[in-house]
């Protein structure tokens, strides 16, 4: 297993199978680990081809697994991150936390995805 991030909020890990697995931490934990899973389940009904599926759920730990969405990325334009975060609120969710460490770039279809949910919004009146 890879660590990819242990930070105060939270530890991510990619299996070798190609799972990843985010612990949170800190006071806020749980409510973090709440408001990623509300965030993630409403993006896959609205078919976001873009961000992680949730694979995973435990709400003791506070742990989720999710699909991986491919190496973390260095480099960014400011114009092509505003596009894709701006995609992203078509499907009804603003990101509120638009950095460049959100994004990841999956190789097998030459795709930037969005990851990191837990400061999410679903906005007013998305269905």
């Amino acid at each position: 297993m890879l660590q990819v991030k242990d930070t105060l909020r939270a530890t991510v890990q990619v299996t070798f199978d190609d799972r990843v697995l985010k612990t949170y931490h800190g006071r806020d934990a749980q409510e973090r680990f709440n408001q990623e899973v509300k965030v993630l389940r409403y993006l896959e009904t609205r078919r976001c081809g873009f961000v992680p599926r949730i694979l995973e759920v435990d709400p003791a730990k506070p742990r989720i697994t999710t699909t991986h969405c491919g190496v973390r990325v260095e480099h960014l334009d400011e114009e092509r991150r505003r596009e894709l975060f701006a995609e992203l609120e078509t499907y009804g969710v603003r990101h509120d936390d638009p950095d460049v460490r959100n994004v990841t770039y999956r190789q097998s279809d030459g795709r930037f995805c969005v990851v990191d949910f837990e400061l999410a919004t679903i906005l007013p009146g998305a269905k």
